[in-house]
């Protein structure tokens, strides 16, 4: 299976608390909600066929327990069935159980489980926010994909996909368009480490 990273961002780079002001207000976050307001039915629509290409689903803890908490109460949602049945692993060391079935715990050497599940068979293994396991991922060269949607907002404050001091990564653009209410699609393929120049006359 191909890793499929698919975030929401702000034009500051911050992930932190995209879909609620309580979705996550650790260290103090209070800028929660942020991406709501520019959500249209075509980004919904392309995040329905994004969602089409899932064989599976891997999540940090926070995210897990968020998803875990909403979706089975759903039901009525057209991707309910999708998000409810398929296999999702959860990277936790503080888990003992994961009761949003089916769902396994992983923890230990997480990219290194990451990895063998990459070997399977399969289409996608989707990672859906959850940016400190994506980092980890990112930093082990396990990403193939990365889907980024960024709002037209900034928000300041909160925890940012790319830190200062985070492993550098080359990436290759495949596509990228604008929705209606302003949300840049950016999708890119990971091409290893970045490559440097120096600009000039001859550039």
């Amino acid at each position: 299976m191909r890793l499929v990273l698919q975030e929401f961002l702000s034009l500051d780079g911050v992930s932190q608390g995209p879909g609620s002001p309580d979705e996550d207000t650790s260290d103090g976050f209070t800028r929660g909600g942020w991406f709501v307001p520019h959500l249209d039915e075509e980004f919904e629509r392309q995040a329905g066929t994004w969602l089409g290409q899932a064989d599976a689903f891997l999540f940090g803890r926070r995210t897990y327990a968020n998803f875990a908490r909403d979706w089975p109460q759903m039901t009525e949602h057209p991707l309910a069935s999708i998000m409810n049945h398929l296999p999702k692993y959860v990277a936790s060391h503080s888990l003992t159980k994961a009761e949003w079935h089916p769902s396994t715990i992983l923890s230990g050497d997480v990219p290194a489980q990451v990895a063998e599940l990459k070997r399977q068979p399969g289409r996608e293994l989707q990672i859906h926010g959850s940016a400190r396991l994506a980092q980890s991922l990112l930093a082990a060269g396990l990403v193939d994909e990365l889907r980024l949607v960024i709002a037209p907002v900034v928000v300041g404050t909160g925890r940012r996909l790319f830190p200062d001091g985070g492993t550098p990564a080359g990436l290759r653009l495949v596509r990228n368009e604008t929705t209606p209410r302003g949300l840049a699609v950016h999708v890119y393929e990971s091409r290893g480490h970045p490559q440097y120049g120096t600009y000039g006359a001859d550039a």
